[in-house]
């Protein structure tokens, strides 16, 4: 089993910065991929950013040059986000992937608004 714990999300005015934390505990083990989501009302959760177990990364169009995705070796998966926009608004998810399952972090609500 994994646990997933976001932070990092609140209030921010376009242009500004913000960066998501994903604190990983539980079975670390096999760790296929890890990523960020985000999801808002009425809307399909869609995929932000990922990273894989060799390092590689991927980014939503929508989201590149502005976001960073990293890890540590601790498994703890960052966001960081520059240039914010009011569309950049939504509840964003920590996401893992192993070789036993699939898992959801509860979510962190960022809001982007003068």
């Amino acid at each position: 089993q994994v646990q997933l714990v976001e932070s990092g999300g609140g209030l921010v005015q376009p242009g500004g910065s913000l960066r998501l934390s994903c604190a990983a505990s539980g079975s670390l083990l096999s760790v296929k991929a890890m990523a960020w989501h985000r999801q808002v009302p009425g809307k399909q959760r869609e995929l932000v950013a990922g990273i894989v177990s060799n390092g590689d990364t991927r980014y939503a169009e929508s989201v590149k040059g502005r976001f960073t995705i990293s890890r540590d070796r601790q498994n703890t998966l960052y966001l960081q986000m520059n240039s914010l926009k009011p569309e950049d608004t939504a509840v964003y998810y920590c996401n893992l992937k192993n070789a036993w399952g699939d898992y959801w972090g509860q979510g962190t609500q960022v809001t982007v608004s003068s």
